[in-house]
């Protein structure tokens, strides 16, 4: 299988870490913001990444978005199981995956980039890095007025996800769901900005514990 990606691509690391969980085999393809719509969009009719080619005969040819990749690797391969076996329990997960992925990464998104151009510029001021960072500001429109609104989502689904973290080791069941992976991908770029680090360590601590258990490499900052 190959695996179309940016490689800082939070949503990217997502699929990476399922599909080490599923210890899938895998290669991927590092692609160029901007010019990836060149690759990407012939295949799927969508600009984004990650894009999944299972090249296998027999099964599709592309697939888009992390959440259908989580739902492709669990009918490609149902062990080690990635859904919970009870129905009501699954269906949270998902609602909380949802909430990740539509929300709080995107929240995540503007807070690092905002850090990045800023405070966090040092972490690498080569040119590739800078114009890849001005690319998606400009993409995404970030702007002091929308991370501070980002800044306040970040705040309540921390304390969201302290309270479920704090009682088990996972946000729903006692084993780990697309909603754990979801968290440990989405929040993980906030790893390189200090007052996250030093302000949630517990949220940093259940991110290399799924890291670990998908045999996925720790984020930068980790």
């Amino acid at each position: 299988m190959l695996l179309l990606q940016f490689s800082t691509s939070h949503y990217c690391r997502k699929a990476r870490l399922a599909l080490g969980y599923k210890k899938v085999k895998y290669e991927v393809e590092n692609l160029t913001p901007g010019l990836h719509i060149l690759k990407v969009k012939p295949l799927t009719g969508l600009t984004t990444v990650p894009v999944l080619l299972p090249q296998i005969a027999g099964e599709p040819e592309a697939i888009a978005d992390s959440t259908q990749i989580f739902k492709y690797l669990e009918n490609y391969q149902k062990e080690p199981a990635l859904f919970l076996p009870d129905d009501e329990q699954q269906t949270e997960a998902w609602m909380l995956e949802d909430w990740l992925d539509e929300s709080i990464g995107t929240a995540t998104r503007f807070v690092y980039y905002q850090y990045r151009a800023g405070e966090g510029k040092q972490i690498d001021p080569s040119l590739a890095s800078q114009i890849v960072i001005a690319v998606v500001r400009q993409q995404y429109k970030i702007n002091q007025a929308n991370v501070q609104l980002a800044t306040n989502r970040l705040a309540t689904a921390l304390e969201v996800l302290s309270i479920r973290w704090q009682k088990t080791d996972y946000l729903v069941s006692d084993r780990l769901s697309v909603a754990d992976i979801a968290a440990a991908a989405l929040l993980s770029p906030l790893a390189l900005i200090p007052q996250y680090r030093q302000g949630y360590p517990w949220l940093f601590e259940h991110i290399v514990q799924v890291h670990q258990l998908c045999g996925e490499a720790l984020p930068p900052g980790l």
